[in-house]
């Protein structure tokens, strides 16, 4: 039905997968290959999206989204998905059919009573008042509660758990929706890519995918299933196994195993990086390893904030949010988050606030001012070719003051 009017909305709880929502909308989170936003455009209709304020003009550059804004339009169905929401296959089939023909019905998270995803009929409309998003959630709350059982982000291991479960069905839609065309046993290619003497491949898990203008060095392992988005270039001896999923523009060396990668970031060395998530604009420096498992083989915990939580997995790196660098010869412990805007040193045996330089195993932690990451994000963006806007320099200066309570709550006076 043409006449829906789509609305993909953050809510409260979004601030609990910081630091990967800091820079992007969760739409955009990549987990088994895809975003919620890939899913949401399949969707007949019009389509609009309610973010942080931080957000409203990333959302509109960089993922042509336009901003929501009352009032509705009486003659229009309403489909409001909430952007935590996982980016299943399954998903995609049940957004499909509830913008077509569901009657108005809503799904609520049994953990957290957030709505998940509400169908409102254009007669349930008719009579509402609607002056902010607020009343949009407060009537969806009032609709009959469908039992639709959902997958949802609740804490950044969320989508570690999610892509390794997802990533077989995700590759499986790819090659029967998208024009991947197989070159050699179990590896598949959208448009041309380069791929080095002697790789060694294994598909019994599942495939390789490589989109559009990658390039894959000599003597590379690769065990699927493996995505490797446009533009990636893949250095020779790599090994990629068990569930790796990569964004455009990735540069990406040594050993990496069930991780997701988000574009334009590099970790170009020798090293291993083990069930993690990288958001974008990252460098991590030769010899930069992460571990994935407890010397004890027990379940791993993590920190968040104030709060320890218990994630039930027994294998799980690290997350990092955009923009941070690692030197050389640098250890993540276990399950640690690392903020936005951040360089480690040495051993990283805790959590990494943003905007810091993090060198613990010399004594030192001090404060890295916005001003200091603009000049360094205007040199990464030069290397690639890609033009720094206003936008991209707020945002940096955003995110100092939205993390501004991550710096004072450290035991070093780094203000």
């Amino acid at each position: 039905m043409n006449n829906t009017r789509i609305i993909c909305f953050e809510d409260a709880e979004v601030d609990n997968l910081r630091p990967i929502t800091l820079a992007r909308p969760a739409y955009a989170i990549t987990s088994a290959s895809f975003r919620l936003l890939d899913w949401l455009k399949r969707i007949p209709g019009s389509f609009s999206g309610h973010v942080r304020p931080h957000l409203n003009q990333i959302q509109q550059l960089d993922y042509s989204i336009e901003k929501f804004t009352p009032p509705l339009a009486s003659d229009s169905n309403l489909l409001l998905v909430n952007a935590r929401l996982a980016p299943t296959v399954d998903l995609d089939l049940h957004l499909q059919n509830w913008s077509k023909s569901a009657p108005s019905q809503v799904v609520i998270d049994p953990e957290t009573e957030a709505v998940l995803v509400a169908s409102i009929k254009s007669s349930d409309l008719s009579d509402v008042p609607v002056g902010d998003f607020s009343e949009l959630l407060d009537l969806s709350r009032k609709l009959s509660r469908s039992k639709l059982d959902l997958d949802v982000f609740r804490w950044p291991h969320d989508i570690i758990q999610h892509h390794m479960k997802a990533m077989p069905s995700s590759m499986n839609w790819r090659l029967a929706h998208e024009d991947f065309t197989e070159i050699q046993d179990g590896i598949f290619s959208r448009g041309d890519v380069q791929i080095g003497d002697y790789p060694v491949v294994d598909t019994s898990e599942g495939p390789i995918l490589l989109s559009e203008k990658v390039q894959v060095g000599p003597f590379c392992y690769l065990s699927g299933p493996v995505f490797v988005g446009a533009g990636t270039r893949v250095i020779e001896h790599a090994a990629l196994k068990d569930g790796v999923s990569l964004g455009h523009t990735v540069k990406i060396g040594g050993e990496v195993e069930a991780s997701i990668i988000e574009p334009y970031t590099n970790k170009q060395h020798h090293g291993f990086l083990g069930h993690s998530y990288l958001g974008s604009w990252i460098n991590l420096g030769a010899g930069t390893c992460n571990s994935d498992l407890k010397n004890t083989y027990g379940k791993i915990n993590i920190q968040y904030g104030n709060s320890r939580t218990p994630t039930d997995m027994q294998f799980l790196g690290c997350f990092m949010g955009d923009y941070s660098k690692t030197a050389i010869n640098t250890s993540i412990f276990t399950g640690k988050v690392i903020g936005v805007c951040s360089m480690m040193y040495g051993f990283v045996t805790s959590n990494v606030p943003s905007y810091v330089n993090y060198a613990r195993l010399f004594g030192q932690t001090s404060l890295l001012p916005a001003d200091v990451m603009i000049n360094t994000q205007k040199r990464m963006f030069a290397r690639r070719k890609v033009e720094q806007r206003e936008c991209d320099r707020q945002l940096i200066r955003d995110m100092y003051e939205l993390t501004r309570s991550e710096r004072e709550s450290i035991d070093q006076d780094i203000l």
